[in-house]
C-alpha cells in the first residue's frame, strides 16, 4: 500500500514539474494576426498585431516593440509607397531567439 501511494505521489510530482517546466523547453514564439504576408496596403497605414509567448523582448526591424502582460502587441505604422519587409524578433530570458517576417506592398 505504501509503495503504491509513494509511486502515485512521485508520478504526480514529476508530471506537475514537467508541465511547469514546459516554457523552459519551448523558447519564444511569435504569432502575427495582421498583416497577412504579401498584403497590399492601399493608404499606407498598416496595423501590425499578434502575440509573442515565452518572450522577454520583442523588436520590430531592430527597434524595441512593446508587448502587454499577456504577450499581445499592436501598433499602426505609416509606410511609404513600394514594398516593405517587417521583421519581428522575440528573445526569451535564456537568449534564444525566433524571427518572423511579413512582406507588404503599398501601391
Amino acid at each position: 500500500m505504501f509503495r503504491t501511494l509513494a509511486a502515485i505521489t512521485l508520478t504526480l510530482l514529476v508530471g506537475y514539474g514537467l508541465i511547469k517546466a514546459t516554457p523552459l523547453f519551448l523558447g519564444p514564439d511569435i504569432q502575427i494576426d495582421a498583416p497577412l504576408d504579401g498584403a497590399a496596403i492601399e493608404d499606407g497605414f498598416m496595423t501590425i498585431s499578434g502575440t509573442a509567448t515565452h518572450t522577454r523582448t520583442l523588436t520590430l526591424n531592430g527597434a524595441p516593440f512593446l508587448i502587454d502582460e499577456n504577450g499581445r502587441f499592436e501598433t499602426t505604422l505609416l509606410l511609404p509607397k513600394g514594398g516593405a519587409i517587417l521583421s519581428l524578433t522575440a528573445t526569451d530570458r535564456f537568449g534564444r531567439q525566433t524571427s518572423v517576417e511579413r512582406t507588404v506592398f503599398i501601391p
